[in-house]
């Protein structure tokens, strides 16, 4: 049977004393997930406002990336069944 959703998502920056922080932000019109990021700069550092939001933003995603996972595996062992296996992201082992 085919399916299709969409989803909106969002990415929120915030800048405050060398600390950029993001929220990644996923509305799927019955749950809404967030994902938090922060990147520090050290104050001997250049201000490169840039490179903090590409760090923030990284890490917010990940951290949102792996709530629907979650979602899913209690979903599935709520089912009677075992949750999905874990498997790295770059499809490499760590």
């Amino acid at each position: 049977m085919p399916h299709t959703a969409g989803w909106k998502a969002r990415l929120h920056l915030f800048e405050d004393e060398g600390t950029t922080k993001a929220r990644a932000v996923v509305d799927t019109g019955s749950t809404v997930l967030t994902g938090h990021g922060a990147a520090h700069r050290n104050p001997a550092d250049l201000e490169m406002p840039e490179i903090g939001d590409e760090l923030a933003v990284g890490r917010a995603t990940e951290d949102l990336g792996r709530q629907p996972v979650d979602a899913a595996g209690r979903d599935i062992e709520g089912m009677g069944a075992s949750g999905p296996v874990s498997r790295p992201v770059s499809g490499w082992l760590m």
